[in-house]
């Protein structure tokens, strides 16, 4: 076997499984071997004799009788079983559940996690472990119609057919030994079945190293690569003109955008290649920036792209840079194009009578060519892996490449995170912008916001009303979204038009309610996900977050700036109970500043793991394991080794690095 085979290579999967398991991106042996728990559970086994009646608890035993069902009407059975912990035997019931049985072994240990009767001295059993060897319990993400028992079970099978033997070691003994790290194979083992918690956290300090290490090496690589292409682009552009359209613009740069614009403007000109991050935060005016590089370009004769995550952000671009300038020849460029129109639009590209190309992933494809391609711009580049920015530069003859984020990371993370690019930030807002008003509410008193929303709705105003979905309940917090939606219904019955968007729609129908309500005829928005990046809704000026404290600093700002595009005033409200301190705390701060680069030093603060950078969203590379924030000084040190490594240009011929070097071409860590 190896372990690029699909999974359909273990006893018991069969096709229909393997398309299951496919949601959660396991498609082959070794995605399913290094597909880690995300937390542990703790089920201690407790003696029996230190329980209270009707206490739930884990108890393990020895199996003393064979496990028999006795059934009693339709669907209706007992299984039936006695342990013994010591001396002590106990009665185990489970009801309705009668294929237990075969996991039930004579002699065999079992531990069992039921409800404990004492008068009986019996357990009615809810579920029984996978493990009893030491008490941990792993949990891991699963989707729709995969449990974690079955997940538990084929990745058991997979270490049963010996198959994390067949884990290649990819961090070379020198390393191993400077940091004291387990072995591969080890690692990877004890991060699902581990003996003890010791064990556990030193697979964790393994996998997180692997994981920061090859990142900063893919980061360094790059560096010196792009810094070695000297054949990047020397883009001539023309100062007069651009001072001309600069001049034309309806209002003035603020210093911050005039300062980014500077740096991007001196990295066009030089022949080196450009390797820059525009950081913004939202509602800052990146965009404007963008634009005029492009427009930049344009002056010296040169094509440009922008490329961003969704068709509804790309339609909206397009429509702000034909504002800008509309002397120009723009085109969009998207996956959902009828193939007539996708057709003339590539010609129009390639003979160059297009300026500049907005577009989704679509730009990097098969067939498309371009005139003359001086710059790329990818907005929120965290989406676009490596590769996808490779091809991008190989479209052209090595463009400038610009990414932009509008996750504000502190600089001392942007730094690190973003390896060696160089950081140009907008930190000011334009004059104009009232500050949104943020308010922390309760629950119970979501009557007075609803009752002050009838009187703004009268005044035109439109409402995002936010209820989160997370992973680990995705069926119940949709309930919770669709039943929101029935309560707003009700409560404005005709005064209002309300509409719900969640993630299980298609996109076309997802387009459609966001049309909607763009246009005005839907007034309010109940939605589960974070609302596309960036839309522009210029009259919602009311965001409402329901259980607020579920999301992190970052999400709750990249949310709240939806609202206050427009020049109206624009209000979030937090609705939250928190229970824990760091919740409380969160919704203070947030009522207390919309200075996403402060949120940002605060989230660092607190250092809520998981929190900084609200997963989906942030600019930042998503690991499995590892956690930026938590885990820096390990991202650091990453750092430096590679940073060492990749200062000797024959690095790949030193004998200690030969491993790094084959692993690097094998994999693309950041995709």
């Amino acid at each position: 076997m190896n372990l690029h085979q699909a999974l359909t290579a273990l006893p018991g999967v069969g096709p229909k499984s393997a398309e299951k398991f496919k949601k959660l991106g396991l498609e082959s042996l070794q995605d399913l071997l290094l597909y880690f728990p995300f937390r542990y559970e703790d089920f201690k086994s407790k003696n029996v004799l230190d329980l209270e009646d009707g206490e739930k608890a884990v108890i393990s035993g020895i199996v003393a009788t064979p496990a028999n069902v006795q059934y009693y009407g339709y669907k209706r059975n007992r299984l039936r079983f006695t342990i013994k912990q010591g001396e002590v035997a106990i009665a185990v019931n489970f009801f309705n559940q009668p294929y237990l049985a075969d996991k039930i072994e004579l002699g065999a240990t079992v531990a069992i996690f039921g409800k404990w009767d004492k008068a009986k001295a019996s357990l009615t059993g809810m579920k029984v472990l996978a493990q009893v060897e030491d008490d941990l319990q792993p949990v891991y993400r699963v989707a729709q119609g995969i449990s974690q028992a079955s997940l538990v079970k084929l990745i058991k099978v997979a270490f049963d057919q010996g198959l994390d033997q067949l884990l290649e070691e990819n961090l070379p003994p020198i390393l191993l030994e400077r940091y004291q790290l387990l072995g591969r194979t080890q690692a990877v083992r004890a991060m699902h079945f581990p003996r003890d918690l010791a064990e556990y956290k030193q697979a964790l300090r393994r996998v997180k190293f692997e994981e920061l290490f090859y990142f900063q090496m893919q980061l360094q690589v790059l560096k010196h690569e792009t810094k070695d292409v000297s054949q990047g682009l020397a883009i001539p552009w023309q100062e007069k003109m651009l001072a001309q359209k600069k001049a034309a613009l309806p209002f003035s740069l603020t210093e911050a955008q005039e300062r980014s614009l500077e740096e991007i403007l001196s990295d066009l000109q030089s022949p080196a290649h450009m390797n820059r991050i525009l950081q913004g935060d939202v509602g800052s005016g990146k965009t404007v920036v963008a634009g005029l590089a492009m427009y930049a370009a344009y002056t010296a004769g040169y094509q440009s792209a922008l490329m961003v995550p969704t068709e509804i952000l790309a339609e909206q671009h397009l429509d702000s840079l034909t504002q800008l300038f509309s002397e120009l020849n723009l085109a969009l460029l998207t996956g959902g194009m009828k193939a007539a129109e996708r057709r003339e639009t590539l010609a129009a590209i390639e003979s160059g009578q297009v300026n500049m190309v907005v577009g989704t992933h679509a730009l990097i494809q098969e067939g498309v060519v371009y005139h003359r391609l001086g710059l790329v711009i990818i907005d929120e580049q965290h989406r676009f892996g490596v590769d996808q920015r490779r091809i991008l530069r190989e479209k052209g003859n090595n463009p400038d490449v610009l990414m932009m984020t509008a996750t504000p990371i502190p600089r001392t993370l942007a730094i690190t995170a973003f390896g060696d690019m160089d950081v140009s930030i907008i930190d000011q807002m334009p004059a104009g912008r009232k500050p949104i008003i943020t308010r922390w509410v309760k629950h119970e008193q979501l009557e007075v916001v609803l009752d002050w929303m009838k009187k703004e709705l009268a005044k035109g105003a439109q409402v995002y009303f936010i209820s989160p979905l997370i992973e680990e309940s995705e069926a119940l917090d949709l309930k919770n979204a669709i039943a929101l939606e029935e309560e707003l219904k009700a409560y404005f019955a005709n005064q209002a038009q309300v509409a719900l968007l969640h993630g299980r729609m298609k996109n076309d129908e997802k387009e459609a309610i966001m049309q909607d309500f763009k246009d005005g005829k839907t007034d309010i928005l109940v939605s589960t996900t974070v609302i596309e990046v960036g839309v522009n809704v210029p009259n919602a000026t009311i965001m409402v977050i329901m259980d607020a404290d579920r999301f992190g600093l970052s999400q709750l700002h990249q949310l709240r700036g939806r609202v206050g595009r427009g020049n109206k005033q624009s209000y979030a409200v937090l609705v939250a109970n928190p229970k824990t301190e760091s919740g409380k705390q969160r919704m203070k701060i947030m009522t207390e500043t919309t200075d996403g680069f402060v949120l940002a030093e605060e989230d660092l603060k607190m250092r809520g793991s998981g929190e900084i950078f609200g997963t989906r969203q942030s600019g930042i590379p998503e690991f499995q394991v590892a956690d930026i924030v938590e885990d820096y000084p390990i991202l650091e040190e990453a750092r430096k080794v590679a940073s060492q490594i990749v200062a000797n240009p024959s690095w790949r011929q030193d004998a200690n690095w030969h491993l790094v070097s084959l692993h690097l071409e094998k994999r693309d860590f950041l995709d």
